[in-house]
């Protein structure tokens, strides 16, 4: 690897760091994503959604920017929303480990996959169209008995203002 912003191998595969948040002393917090070079300068495809990186979602294409170092700014989205479950338990547990197991294949059903398992988190990437309200009301039901499970959206809402990003819009879009 000769770029400057690539910074190691996960599973052989190449990740950067980018920005995922701001720690309560100042220090910005960064999260080693996975992607794929891409022939534009400084950028790449996402190859995985991200646990904690707001805004993205895998096969977005994003550019590293200069300063901060972890910056970056989507060039273009891939079509897929970042579904963020977490627990306050591990999901090994046996309850929750089946609540892992139903909502993988809840999710692979609809064409999506798990990206990310990591005790208290799981991070799903599933395409759009397959609508909002199909994909909040299979989550919701998955998780009504679970008190201390909740999910978010990583990409959907801007981090700033909360308002909804609407990338999808151009790609729910009908075609004449």
């Amino acid at each position: 690897m000769t770029d400057k912003q690539t910074e190691a191998l996960i599973g052989g595969e190449p990740t950067i760091e980018l920005i995922a948040g701001q720690h309560p002393n100042g220090e910005l917090v960064v999260e080693k994503v996975l992607i794929n070079p891409q022939q534009q300068a400084n950028s790449y495809q996402l190859l995985k959604s991200p646990l904690f990186v707001r805004g993205i979602a895998r096969a977005d294409i994003i550019q590293a920017m200069e300063k901060p170092k972890g910056a970056f700014k989507v060039l273009q989205h891939g079509g897929n929303l970042c579904l963020r479950v977490f627990s306050k338990e591990d999901f090994s547990n046996t309850a929750l480990s089946a609540l892992e197991q139903n909502l993988t294949s809840e999710i692979e059903k609809l064409g999506g996959d798990l990206d990310i398992k990591e005790p208290k988190a799981l991070v799903y990437s599933i395409h759009v169209s397959c609508g909002f309200n199909a994909i909040e009301k299979m989550l919701d039901e998955a998780l009504s008995c679970y008190e201390d499970v909740a999910w978010f959206y990583g990409n959907v809402y801007d981090p700033q203002t909360g308002e909804p990003l609407n990338w999808w819009q151009p790609i729910l879009a009908p075609t004449e």
